[in-house]
């Protein structure tokens, strides 16, 4: 077969971390693939070309011999790399395993979770990917939240990957019902720079928040807050706004949060009953509709709290790990909560000012465990109460964060990029009985399971979920002990 350099037909190989599946062109230059399944034959568009570099990227153009499990039909037509190529655009990023089906995606996830477990943390992982409950039978309508990108002309669009380029959109499936049916991807935004749609799962108030650009002007501003609070009233819809100098948010329509339930795992000891969770506009709360319970569920599981013993939260967020264990260990127990971010620290400080046993700082988690300075005290967070308090700030809320208890049990959910050496260290040294290590990405996972691992430490389950369905992200909640 004559081959276009530009576009050359490659026999796809194994899966590989991030969305790729790996292949390589007659002279052996290494090429990342995306939108392809392993075994397939492809016509690709190589994206990155670059002679001088060690590997080269493409995306899917044509499929000449599929494989099994493709789909007849992508989910998001947007996002269809073979569609997009006939014409003449870049699929958009953010479902890029949305031409497999459901069964394949998971086998191709459990895949990337053993390799990066093996190669990094030399643990050999059996496990299968599960589904989240309820989930749809094609993979859609579970984000209950959306960023979209806003352009000078004020059409909001998503971006292919690894590209500046920003497309307009008709729809995302992706997306829950609740916003698809606001389509926020229709308003007309000038001066605005981004868009954050957030949905709550439980049906209550969706809440529209708009980051305004550093030239919007008050007049184009009065516009928008004059549009956009119209259509937040006609539509039942909060509406707020981020001042061009990331200083201030203002409320346009209705209130400036959104809020978040959940019903108490049935996990042995806990008593049935609700928890909820006030969540700023530009706070942190889990994505997938069902991903608090399935979660929460698997952590319980996997820590085995007791009444009375004490729990370290680590990028806690706004508390949802901090609520269900501060419901475990009881009164006679405490959990110390550790999160960086003001916004959704400030949110777990309100959410749980009224629950004594929990203390919430505000901080680098390193800098907090090392006792570097760095962290502020901030009363109590979540939903322990089973209903928000509307408290004040305290006056102990501005003092040094105290020395953090010997933990029990250490519970963590870094960021994508994994936990901090320093943050390990001390855990390590703190001697908990338990660590539950929560992680959204396989290879920041695998690696610092290893470095606990060196440090004595064994892995005794890792448990993956589906929580990103129609992309390659995959969820994990792994439990390590230590003989004593």
């Amino acid at each position: 077969m004559t081959q276009d350099p530009d576009h050359p037909v490659l026999r796809l190989g194994d899966v590989a971390h991030g969305g790729h599946v790996v292949a390589r062109t007659d002279d052996g230059r290494v090429v990342f693939v995306r939108h392809g399944l392993p075994g397939e034959l492809v016509r690709v568009r190589l994206t990155d070309a670059d002679p001088a570099a060690s590997f080269w990227r493409a995306d899917v153009t044509e499929v000449l011999e599929p494989a099994p499990g493709r789909r007849d039909a992508h989910v998001w037509p947007a996002a269809d790399a073979a569609r997009a190529a006939s014409e003449g655009r870049s699929p958009l990023g953010g479902a890029e395993f949305g031409h497999a089906d459901l069964p394949t995606q998971r086998e191709l996830k459990r895949r990337v979770l053993t390799e990066q477990l093996s190669h990094l943390a030399g643990h050999d992982w059996d496990g299968t990917v599960r589904e989240a409950p309820g989930e749809s039978a094609d993979g859609t309508g579970w984000r209950t939240r959306l960023h979209l990108d806003v352009a000078p002309d004020g059409t909001p669009g998503m971006h292919p990957h690894r590209s500046e380029d920003l497309a307009p959109l008709t729809d995302m499936p992706l997306a829950t019902d609740a916003i698809r049916r606001l389509a926020p991807w229709s308003l007309r935004l000038e001066g605005a720079e981004r868009v954050d749609v957030a949905a709550p799962a439980n049906g209550q108030q969706p809440l529209l928040h708009v980051s305004l650009r550093a030239d919007a002007g008050e007049a184009r501003t009065h516009a928008l807050r004059e549009r956009l609070g119209a259509w937040g009233a006609q539509n039942g819809v909060s509406v707020t706004a981020r001042s061009a100098d990331h200083r201030r948010i203002g409320t346009w329509a209705g209130t400036d949060e959104v809020r978040e339930t959940l019903a108490v795992p049935e996990v042995a000891g806990l008593a049935p009953g609700a928890l909820e969770w006030r969540v700023s506009p530009t706070g942190f709360w889990q994505i997938h509709r069902a991903a608090p319970g399935t979660l929460a569920r698997a952590v319980l599981e996997a820590a085995q709290l007791r009444p009375g013993e004490t729990v370290w939260d680590l990028y806690s967020g706004a508390g949802l790990f901090t609520a269900v264990a501060a419901l475990a260990v009881g009164e006679t127990g405490a959990v110390f909560a550790v999160e960086g971010s003001p916004v959704t620290s400030a949110d777990a400080a309100h959410n749980l000012a009224d629950v004594p046993h929990v203390t919430s700082v505000r901080g680098d988690v390193a800098r907090v465990l090392t006792g570097r300075g760095g962290g502020r005290r901030g009363g109590s967070r979540g939903a322990g109460s089973r209903a928000a308090s509307s408290g004040a700030t305290s006056r102990r809320n501005e003092a040094w964060a105290p020395r953090p208890p010997r933990p029990d049990v250490v519970v963590m959910d870094p960021p994508r990029a994994g936990a901090a050496k320093e943050v390990l260290a001390a855990v390590d040294q703190a001697g908990p009985r338990a660590i539950v290590y929560i992680a959204c990405d396989p290879a920041a996972l695998g690696r610092d399971l290893g470095r606990l691992r060196r440090r004595g430490w064994r892995i005794d389950r890792v448990e993956a979920f589906d929580l990103y369905p129609n992309t390659h992200h995959v969820e994990a909640v792994a439990l390590l002990g230590r003989d004593s």
